[in-house]
């Protein structure tokens, strides 16, 4: 200990002195280049369409950890990161778009880059994971998060943090050998001077110049993926409940001594790397599971090319789909060559973006839910790339995000410890099948390398069932459910396809309810156009269903729609394919792009709320058409029913307030309240959303949070604003929102609906009002935190008024916009789980030092009370609206009591990012317009969101 305690003195001294000496760390600057905005590339758009879109998750997140053992130089390693990042432009890059076309850009490079130090007791394993989960702000940039874990003086874990669409694995060679020589020259207080590297956004600008020259390639894949389908994957019966977006679970098992270097051999006997003999032991493994002959496996491929490619960091992978026939019982030797002849194939045209072979292949290479061609992936992994810095010793540590980017993944580790890996995901396989998955792939690698000859009959594993000796996946999955007590799905030759199940109890799920859980689960030629809930299964004597007494029960041909041929139209203008009123979206070539831009075409040219997901969703001209109808009759019925407008000037009456947001669940609430008050409102409103809005006393002007100019002209026209809408998702707009309505408050007070986000993760279990906010924060609330100072900062200057900032927790009330936020938000995790009576796994009081894990929560009601008040005594700052708060436990009871669900519920040491909630919240500045009314205890409003479906 002594020894490390005087090598840890004389490596800092030896530091000061050199820093004393006047030298400095800093790296020569770089030239000046063009920093103008750059297309995406095809494997960035991707990714950014999954944030579009609300899908993007911690798959995204790329953690680089290192254990170091040594005299680690915190400050050094700062001003490293800082120097890289400065380099390499995609390091910090943010993401906009001009109308639907996303583009990139740098933003300037930061003075420095923070690392944070945390102290910790063990490996710190929690602490990894929870950052590399935390999520980015794609819009805000990419720029890396650097966290260093001190075990001890001279020992440490260190963990960059990025976004995958700022870099792949090859990128973090690169990156690791750049950070070890900026770091020992600022350990030593010298410069560095490093060769200018490549920059990203002109191998983007670049593919998308040569986007012409696929062709030829394009052509190729076409012929060559024509009638491939995605394997089909036995999922499992139920979607667990303890996991993230794409929950994801690794099965490894190791490898005798003499299997890899049996398989080595086994390939250069076939002319073949190892790579091709893991990649045909994949296609074996998978042919086992599923039974299917014609199969489809993806490579990583990667652009990196010539010297002009040396040293950029980025995204620069593609996907290689290898397909491969499994027909006729080959040996394994001789599917080895087969796969290597079709991976030369594929290799012979890796130029070609996987994502335009699925947009010119359309429906054929995605399955019927729409996930992509490639569900199935394989690869061989060496020893993973570590942070090796001057005077420390290095151990690479591995930091898993619990989410799965493919279904099922194989790997053969070719390391110092040989093993075989299955990742798969926990919604595309249930744990049983995967942990037997994992154990027979291992069983199969070791078969093969000591017997090449074997056929794939032969090879460990459990072999798929021919489909006539199983039961229909649907019925299997209705009989998985624990509200169904009997389930049998005939099968009637060319008619449609039934279902029909016997319940357990009376007030189970209804028929439409089990459908939609069939169509989460199946593709959709599973899906049974029909269940039919029976009082007991008709048998015959020895037990077997008697098919002749099953009534029969027709489906209906949904009426033609008016607007099918202006819908039809509209997909034809947009994919360039005019389609029958069933086709799938995206058999015509349809993708996430493409839905939001149909959704806009169409919400403008028929005036009625449509979203890109609605389309994803709806996904045939008819069903479209329909949902147009459908939105139409409500907005008709809505309009017939208010009273004839009266023509009034704008201003005629004081008072007047501006409300943003009264489509939502809190808008409508503050309205109902504005009008209990008698003051005249301003509702902010698109068009098609008028009729939502519209009410004695109210009237409504045109504008969107995306049109500035709309919201300087709303908020010139009123007295006061209440401002509660928000994108969620967008936090560029949202914050350009309030710019502009700040620039054309002239007067009057102004309140805002922030939320408790903007307190960020708190150190103190009770939080006071105005507390300091505390990193990390979500994009969200570094948004809400945003526009506060914005408002706050212009408040009481050039005439304005009064601000008030309030920040509100989880919103309930009676809404159709807060019964989703209660089925879906943050709470979607454990009503999802009691009303399909799934187990429910909550943290116990005292996991991770805490004594509480819940939810502040406020009514929906008492918040507009609580708003309103701040119209007549503001509160020159912020306050929290919150009616109470509730633990988990309390929560999941009332739910399961409503719900009628029988899930068993356990307390663990295990914490769902969902539910790693455990702060309370101050409320005093409001209390008085907080105090609860009849009807507005937890119990009661709970009830009142759950509500049978469609009522």
């Amino acid at each position: 200990m002594a020894t490390d305690t005087a090598a840890l003195q004389e490596e800092l001294l030896r530091r000061a002195r050199a820093r004393a000496a006047g030298r400095t760390a800093t790296p020569v600057p770089a030239p000046a280049r063009d920093l103008g905005p750059a297309p995406l590339s095809h494997a960035q758009r991707r990714m950014w369409l999954m944030e579009r879109l609300g899908r993007s998750s911690a798959q995204y997140s790329v953690p680089f950890a290192t254990r170091l053992h040594g005299p680690l130089d915190v400050s050094a390693l700062g001003t490293a990161l800082t120097a890289l990042v400065r380099r390499h432009e995609i390091l910090r890059t943010r993401y906009g778009r001009h109308g639907e076309e996303p583009y990139q850009e740098p933003v300037p490079a930061p003075e420095t880059i923070a690392v944070k130090v945390v102290e910790t007791q063990g490996d710190g394993a929690d602490l990894l994971t929870e950052e590399a989960r935390r999520p980015f702000d794609l819009a805000a940039g990419t720029v890396p998060r650097a966290l260093v874990l001190r075990h001890g003086p001279q020992d440490h874990t260190v963990l960059l943090t990025f976004h995958h669409i700022a870099i792949d694995g090859g990128s973090l060679e690169t990156v690791a050998e750049e950070l070890a020589e900026l770091y020992g020259a600022a350990a030593d207080g010298r410069p560095c001077v490093q060769p200018e590297p490549p920059q990203y956004a002109d191998f983007a600008r670049r593919e998308h110049t040569d986007a012409g020259r696929l062709d030829e390639g394009l052509a190729h894949w076409t012929r060559r993926l024509a009638g491939a389908t995605p394997p089909r994957l036995p999922r499992p019966a139920a979607v667990p409940v303890d996991a993230a977006e794409h929950p994801a679970a690794t099965r490894t098992a190791p490898l005798g001594a003499q299997v890899l270097p049996a398989l080595r051999e086994l390939g250069r006997q076939h002319r073949a790397t190892v790579f091709t003999v893991a990649l045909a032991a994949a296609f074996a493994a998978l042919h086992r599971l599923t039974g299917e002959d014609d199969l489809v496996i993806g490579c990583a491929a990667t652009h990196r090319e010539g010297q002009a490619m040396r040293g950029l960091v980025g995204l620069c992978v593609n996907t290689l789909p290898v397909r491969v026939d499994l027909s006729g019982d080959p040996a394994f030797a001789t599917l080895v060559e087969r796969v290597r002849d079709a991976l030369l194939d594929a290799q012979q045209h890796r130029e070609v973006p996987f994502d335009l072979i699925l947009e010119r292949l359309g429906a054929t290479a995605r399955g019927d839910d729409g996930t992509a061609l490639v569900r199935v992936t394989s690869d061989v992994l060496g020893e993973p790339t570590a942070l090796r810095l001057p005077g420390l010793r290095a151990r690479p540590v591995e930091v898993g995000v619990g989410e799965a980017k493919f279904d099922l993944t194989f790997a053969l580790m070719d390391t110092d410890a040989p093993a075989s890996l299955v990742q798969y995901g926990r919604t595309a396989l249930a744990d049983e099948t995967g942990r037997s998955l994992g154990a027979s792939f291992a069983e199969l690698l070791t078969a093969v390398a000591a017997d090449p000859a074997i056929r794939l009959s032969r090879l460990p594993g459990e072999a798929s069932r021919p489909a006539h000796d199983a039961a229909h996946p649907a019925e299997a999955h209705l009989r998985a459910h624990p509200d169904v007590a009997d389930a049998h799905v005939p099968d009637l030759g060319e008619g449609p396809l039934l279902a029909y199940a016997v319940l357990r109890r009376t007030g189970g799920p209804s028929p439409a309810r089990l459908r939609a859980q069939l169509r989460k689960t199946l593709v959709r030629e599973l899906v049974p156009a029909a269940v039919t809930l029976l009082d007991a299964m008709p048998r015959t004597a020895d037990g077997t269903v008697d098919a002749a007494r099953l009534p029969g029960a027709p489906v209906p041909t949904p009426p033609r729609s008016r607007r099918i041929e202006a819908v039809t139209a509209a997909f034809a203008g947009l994919l360039g394919r005019s389609p029958a009123p069933d086709d799938d979206f995206f058999a015509l070539g349809g993708h996430s792009l493409a839905a939001v831009q149909l959704a806009e075409r169409l919400r403008t040219a028929h005036k009625v709320p449509m979203t890109g997901l609605d389309i994803l969703q709806s996904r045939t001209p008819r069903a479209v058409a329909a949902l147009l109808d459908a939105r139409e009759a409500e907005r008709s019925a809505a309009v017939a029913a208010a009273p004839p407008p009266v023509a009034r000037p704008r201003r005629a009456r004081a008072g007047t307030v501006l409300v943003t947001g009264g489509t939502g669940g809190v808008g409508a609430f503050v309205l109902r309240e504005l009008a209990a008050r008698g003051r005249p409102v301003l509702a902010l409103a698109r068009p098609e959303s008028a009729h939502l809005v519209a009410a004695d006393g109210i009237e409504v002007i045109e504008g969107d949070l995306s049109d500035p100019d709309s919201l300087r002209a709303a908020v010139e026209n009123a007295d006061a604003v209440i401002h509660a809408a928000c994108t969620f998702t967008r936090p560029e707009v949202d914050i350009a929102a309030m710019e502009a309505m700040v620039d054309a408050w002239r007067g009057g007070p102004f309140v805002f609906v922030s939320s408790v986000d903007a307190y960020g993760h708190p150190s103190t279990a009770r939080v006071a009002e105005e507390a300091p906010s505390q990193q990390p924060l979500s994009a969200y609330g570094q948004a809400k935190l945003d526009c506060e100072r914005l408002l706050l900062r212009a408040a009481r200057t050039g005439g304005r008024g009064g601000a008030s900032a309030v920040r509100s927790p989880i919103v309930w009330g009676a809404h159709d916009r807060l019964r989703d936020q209660l089925r879906w938000g943050a709470t979607g995790l454990l009503y999802q789980a009691a009303l399909n009576g799934r187990p429910i796994s909550l943290p116990a009081p005292g996991t991770g030092g805490h004594d509480w894990y819940g939810a502040p929560w406020v009514h929906a009601a008492a918040l507009a009370r609580a708003v309103t008040s701040c119209l007549d005594a503001p509160v020159h700052g912020v306050a929290n609206a919150v009616s109470g708060h509730v633990a988990w436990p309390d929560l999941t009871t009332e739910l399961l009591a409503l719900l009628r669900s029988d899930s068993t519920v356990t307390l663990d040491d295990a914490v769902h990012p969902d539910l790693n909630h455990r702060w309370h919240y101050r409320a005093d500045r409001l209390s008085a317009a907080l105090r609860p009314r009849p009807g507005e205890d937890l119990h009661a409003v709970l009830a009142a969101m759950i509500t049978p479906e469609g009522s």
